[in-house]
């Protein structure tokens, strides 16, 4: 089982960036699903080989502050989320705006569940 430190949208930016002061790495980001107008978010770093998780709930409606802008690396991931969930992040650049691998036409995000439909068919 994997142990997650929760953050909220108000320390997240303090957070990340204490971590990288204190020499970790931005390994990735997932986005572990969308429910209920609610967005879950686990945020992946390492240093010397130990991993740390932060997670994050979200409401799935607002924007995300984008991460990028302190491990670059992170807009690609960011992009996907957009592309993949629907959500969107402030600040993120560069911003595809849900389309680094989906036409504009794509339609509903692929990977967005939604569970009053799940229940309902």
């Amino acid at each position: 089982m994997m142990e997650a430190e929760s953050i909220s949208m108000g320390n997240m930016a303090m957070r990340i960036e204490h971590l990288k002061a204190q020499g970790y790495r931005f390994v990735t980001m997932t986005c572990a699903g969308v429910t209920e107008g609610r967005a879950e978010l686990l945020y992946h770093f390492d240093r010397e080989l130990r991993l740390l998780h932060l997670r994050l709930w979200a409401d799935a409606a607002r924007p995300l502050p984008s991460i990028s802008s302190i491990f670059f690396a992170a807009y690609l991931v960011e992009n996907e989320i957009q592309d993949h969930f629907g959500l969107s992040f402030s600040g993120l650049t560069p911003d595809y705006k849900g389309t680094l691998y989906l036409e504009e036409d794509k339609g509903e995000p692929p990977f967005l569940r939604k569970l009053q439909d799940e229940r309902e068919g």
